[in-house]
């Protein structure tokens, strides 16, 4: 049984889940409905404010405590579909006995090595925290940032989850023109932006995260089930 912990933000759960089903029919060809995993998904909401500190201390708190309910349930596995949990990687691991999957290394395997100019999209604290900028440096990539981009992404996020989607696709659409004449691809490291980023973007490679996990998950559940 596959463990998903999600609800970082609450309206990513949906089309994520809705990922790993599509993955399951590229994958191994699911069609029936018996033909698809067991999943266990705990939408677990967090102490996140895209506009306030955050309190890493009662966050570590929330989602150690997410993940040991998930893994009582008897997944075999975890997957967290949320970057910003991705800080507390190490913690969360040692927190649980079951494999738990990781978001920002699968994600580096599906970047194309001849884009070379990378742009990040996620939250401020996911910026902050450097896991993909040490990520992209490691792997060969130059990491493109500018301050104007952040400022929409916040907008973006902060729009979504207060159920403004309409606004967010106005300035989604002005952001990913930006990015198309700078950069070779955008990372897209956060979730609640599937919401508007799945519309794609002309003449801008995108690489989505979540999608990389997605792939992952039914990768790992395959290698169980045989």
């Amino acid at each position: 049984m596959i463990g998903i912990l999600a609800g970082m933000g609450p309206k990513s759960t949906g089309p994520f889940v809705d990922k790993v089903v599509d993955e399951c029919q590229k994958i191994y060809g699911a069609t029936y409905d018996l033909d698809f995993p067991h999943m266990m998904i705990y939408s677990c909401p967090t102490p996140f404010y895209i506009d306030q500190p955050i309190d890493h201390k009662e966050m570590e708190r929330v989602i150690i405590n997410g993940a040991r309910k998930l893994e009582k349930t008897g997944v075999n596995f975890i997957a967290i579909p949320c970057t910003t949990a991705h800080i507390y990687f190490k913690p969360l691991k040692n927190a649980v006995s079951v494999p738990l999957l990781n978001m920002v290394d699968e994600t580096m395997k599906i970047i194309p090595k001849e884009s070379k100019k990378i742009a990040l999209l996620a939250t401020q604290l996911t910026i902050e925290s450097g896991l993909y900028q040490e990520a992209f440096v490691k792997n060969g990539f130059n990491y493109i940032h500018k301050d104007s981009w952040q400022a929409l992404v916040n907008q973006i996020i902060l729009n979504i989850k207060s159920g403004h989607v309409n606004d967010s696709l106005s300035l989604w659409n002005k952001l990913s023109e930006e990015l198309a004449k700078e950069v070779d691809a955008a990372v897209i490291a956060c979730t609640d932006l599937n919401v508007v980023t799945d519309k794609q973007a002309e003449n801008l490679c995108l690489i989505d995260s979540s999608a990389s996990l997605a792939k992952a998950i039914v990768h790992q559940y395959l290698s169980i089930k045989a």
